[in-house]
């Protein structure tokens, strides 16, 4: 006797950037396309978001759920230390990953002082970077292009006017994830049609409102790799410096869920028209999966850890902070936000 058809909801995805922490990035979406109960509809992503984005969407466009998951595996597997790579893409990957080298070692306090001194245009005058053979070898962006099962959406910061930049899927090209990938103490910054652009992370870690819009779907998934609430206080250099880039690369996100939960407020009030046509607004149901909620004790210092092990280890808490989250939440999606909005975004009065 045939098994009844599992009901399934749609929902868009926001994937933060966070280094070689997108592991656990790849473990949720590997555990959402399995249980098969979402129907993705939109996806943004900025930095390794924006790469775990794209993988995504164009398993998606070459094959399907279990296509996506196998690009995602192996683009993962890849990105290890164990990863067969030639010699120049891996340094090319491990610096995409590493926002610093290992806290307290030898190698750190090289590469400190020649960034004081020194720029990624100082350092590498001809712009080598093998990163752009890498990113294609794993996508078809021409694929992706034509693909319209899922509108892509990934974030770069344009570094003349310091505004955010969207890429939408059709205009999504390898240049356009390394845009949004580059940091500006690593990579020289990245021209498209003229334009420097600098890592996404800065104004949109992730974008969401482009999905407002761009889809049916009302709820969206954020999975969350910077950590919002850290107890201890910073006391060393490093530390303090890694604490600024987790809150300088949070504030975007903080400005966003801000937004949103103004605007759901009016319409939960009936202040503003519900629905799809000109002059009504759509009521967003929000949701979390975080890294700091299923991984306690890492610091930024791993996010440059690619030992496969590791990222294994992110994989597998990806994996059950998702399947935890279906578990607890799957019901509520189409229905209410489980992020509670209002908490998230109270400021602290003194």
């Amino acid at each position: 006797m045939a098994q009844p058809a599992r009901p399934t909801k749609r929902i868009n995805l926001a994937l933060q950037g966070g280094g070689a922490h997108g592991a656990f990035t790849w473990g949720v979406l590997d555990e959402v396309l399995r249980d098969g109960r979402l129907e993705i509809e939109g996806v943004t992503g900025a930095s390794a978001g924006a790469i775990n984005a794209v993988l995504l969407a164009d398993g998606l466009a070459e094959g399907g759920p279990e296509a996506a998951r196998e690009r995602l595996a192996r683009f993962w597997q890849a990105a290890s230390h164990d990863g067969k790579m030639p010699a120049l893409q891996r340094r090319a990957l491990d610096r995409l990953f590493a926002v610093v080298p290992y806290e307290g070692s030898l190698m750190e306090s090289w590469v400190t002082a020649m960034q004081r001194y020194f720029s990624p245009y100082d350092l590498n005058p001809f712009d080598i970077n093998p990163l752009e053979d890498l990113i294609r070898s794993f996508v078809d962006f021409d694929r992706l292009a034509a693909f319209d099962g899922v509108q892509v959406f990934i974030s770069a910061t344009n570094v003349q006017t310091g505004k955010l930049t969207i890429f939408r899927r059709e205009r999504i090209s390898c240049r356009a994830v390394m845009a949004s990938a580059c940091l500006p103490t690593l990579f020289k910054a990245v021209e498209i049609d003229g334009t420097p652009y600098w890592d996404g992370g800065y104004m949109g870690n992730p974008p969401i409102f482009p999905l407002y819009r761009a889809t049916e779907a009302e709820d969206i998934l954020l999975v969350q790799i910077n950590p919002v609430v850290r107890q201890a206080t910073p006391t060393s250099a490093r530390a303090i410096a890694d604490r600024l880039n987790e809150i300088t690369f949070n504030s975007s996100l903080q400005a966003e869920l801000r937004a949103a939960a103004f605007v759901a407020r009016l319409v939960n009030e009936g202040r503003l028209p519900r629905g799809r046509k000109a002059g009504e607004y759509k009521r967003v149901n929000l949701h979390r999966i975080a890294l700091g909620d299923s991984l306690a004790g890492l610091t930024a210092a791993s996010k440059v850890v690619t030992d496969f092990d590791f990222l294994l280890e992110l994989h597998k808490a990806g994996k059950k902070a998702a399947r935890r989250f279906l578990k607890g939440h799957f019901d509520d999606i189409g229905e209410r936000s489980t992020l509670d909005l209002e908490a998230e975004i109270a400021a602290e009065w003194a």
